[in-house]
């Protein structure tokens, strides 16, 4: 994988529709850094008015500036001040949104083969750091920049000599901020990573929480969770201890050269050297503003570089496991899928399945049986066009799968896991996907998944509870039936759907699957019941990733093969 990818469609979102806060917001840093020069200016003249040197206005006049100034000053910074959140908040929301639309491009089978942890921390820490180092540093480096250009102009009018002095005195320290302002994005960038780890340790323990419990792991939780926090903890720490390393060094520019240019002023000023009391208090006043951005924007600039490693990480995990589209808008299957010299490996060293050959016919009902590690799970994922990488042709009707686009699959094809994820929503909601429906269409698609009874005791409007938590297993895969029968697909994957239920209950989910009409169905199933086995269509038996018999219950049994000890063995 590329190390760097183009971050300008992450950036991008930062500005999008954006443009008037952003220009509002630099505006005001403008005028701030203006009035910072101009208040310097005020010093100077007053100060040489109190030395009873020759000025270009009286007190009244400076007082009158002054008031004007100050009251000018307020106003606009009033007017001004909330564009700058604004923009900052409006980007970083367009940013998460892009994200997450991005995110949605990925195989159905992305987390499969990848954390979500990185994301988690994508979307939550790394936002953070995004957000000071990307946005806000933005505005304080242009503070900073033109206050330092501003401050440098009117001290070379003032003084070439002076200010020739000054930035010699705090140039070496200056170096030395910047070359240590790198190791900040190294360290952002460890802090990230540990995060996600950190994350991932969290997720997991929750998940598996009933898990930990009931095999009194709770001791060696505690220990990973901790060696996870201190991980962490170190990495932060480092982060934290370069910051610091770079505002010291900038510190240290500031007190040599302001201490050098004061002391240096009131000698040059004592001896006559056409320095005044006036001048010299402006330099040191004009000096905050050369060394201030010395402090802050190596600071910026690291901020700023580990902010653009956390963009390229993201946009790095997003390029990896999504789908090549393809061009077709719309598919409807009118004869069925035919899979043709199927061949597929997750590497080249761990081959799953061997030249599979099969016709599902429309509208059928297909069982694909086998041990465990067989290809079963893996044939239905590449059905649902999980991985592109396969050899040999997947074709729904005249179509190969690879030139199918992903949207327009879906419509015709759902699949149903073991696992069924049930959204902390209500029940209605969880059926619909959230999307609109007539009521009869979702009384229609209750009825045949059989939830009526559970919409009688619950109500459609009972929340379900974080992943399904309210909800039985059997309810879960009755909920996922009816989500398929509701978008009215062609084609139902169903994947060890009933694994984790009781006898009666996968009885129950099972024959509402096999009981759908014009729905093609290809089941993934390890219960060899002879009720259900006998409704379907054709029995398909894999070994090794390759199809060893196929056919119907009854031609099966009398074949005495493979499937026929698989049968026997589980009754």
């Amino acid at each position: 994988m590329k190390n760097k990818v183009n971050l300008r469609p992450y950036t991008k979102q930062f500005y999008k529709g954006n443009a008037v806060s952003f220009i509002f917001a630099f505006v005001q840093v403008l005028i701030s850094s203006f009035g910072a020069l101009a208040i310097s200016w005020l010093i100077q003249q007053l100060v040489d008015l109190i030395g009873g040197q020759n000025t270009t206005y009286n007190l009244l006049q400076l007082t009158t500036i002054s008031v004007v100034l100050i009251i000018g000053f307020t106003v606009i910074d009033l007017l001004l001040h909330k564009f700058k959140p604004k923009f900052v908040t409006k980007g970083i929301s367009q940013y998460k949104e892009y994200v997450f639309e991005e995110l949605t491009r990925k195989n159905i089978s992305a987390f499969s083969d990848e954390a979500s942890s990185t994301y988690v921390s994508a979307l939550t820490n790394d936002i953070q750091a995004i957000e000071q180092g990307y946005l806000w540093d933005t505005f304080t480096m242009w503070e900073s920049l033109l206050t330092f250009v501003g401050a440098l102009v009117m001290m070379i009018l003032y003084s070439p000599l002076l200010t020739l002095i000054a930035i010699g005195l705090s140039l070496l320290p200056l170096i030395a901020a910047i070359l240590t302002g790198n190791k900040v994005a190294v360290e952002e960038k460890k802090v990230s990573d540990r995060n996600e780890s950190y994350t991932s340790t969290l997720r997991d323990s929750l998940g598996g929480f009933s898990v930990i419990k009931a095999f009194g792991a709770e001791v060696q939780m505690i220990a990973m969770f901790k060696s996870k926090i201190k991980e962490l903890s170190k990495a932060q720490g480092s982060k934290h201890k370069a910051r610091a390393l770079v505002e010291l060094f900038g510190g240290i520019a500031g007190t040599i050269a302001q201490i050098g240019v004061f002391l240096l002023g009131a000698y040059m000023a004592l001896s006559g050297k056409g320095v005044t009391a006036g001048v010299t208090m402006i330099f040191v006043q004009l000096m905050n503003y050369v060394l201030s951005p010395i402090a802050v924007i190596p600071t910026c600039i690291a901020e700023r570089k580990a902010a653009k490693s956390l963009l390229n990480k993201i946009a790095m995990a997003l390029e990896t496991n999504v789908r090549e589209e393809g061009e077709n808008q719309h598919i409807q299957i009118e004869r069925g899928i035919v899979v043709k010299d199927l061949s597929f490996s997750y590497d080249e060293e761990t081959p799953v399945l061997h030249n599979i050959n099969y016709t599902f016919e429309l509208g059928k009902k297909y069982a694909i049986v086998g041990a465990s590690g067989s290809g079963k799970s893996t044939l239905l994922n590449l059905l649902m066009s999980a991985y592109h990488n396969y050899d040999g042709t997947i074709c729904y009707d005249n179509t190969e799968l690879r030139e199918i686009n992903s949207s327009n699959l879906y419509e015709i094809e759902s699949i149903i896991h073991q696992n069924v994820f049930i959204f902390n929503a209500t029940i209605r909601d969880n059926i619909t996907m959230f999307s609109h429906f007539s009521e009869q269409q979702i009384d229609d698609a209750i009825r045949l998944s059989g939830l009526s009874a559970l919409i009688e005791e619950k109500g459609a409007d009972y929340l379900c509870g974080e992943n399904g938590s309210g909800l039985s297993g059997g309810e879960k895969q009755r909920v996922s039936i009816a989500r398929s029968l509701l978008k009215k697909s062609q084609v139902l994957l169903v994947d060890e759907a009933t694994a984790a239920l009781d006898a009666e209950t996968a009885y129950q989910v099972s024959s509402a699957i096999l009981g759908l009409q014009g729905v093609t169905s290809i089941v993934v199933t390890h219960s060899l019941d002879e009720g259900l086995l006998k409704q379907y269509d054709g029995i398909i038996t894999l070994k090794n990733g390759s199809i060893v018999e196929q056919g119907t219950f009854e031609q099966l049994i009398d074949e005495k093969g493979y499937f026929y000890s698989l049968f026997t063995i589980s009754q």
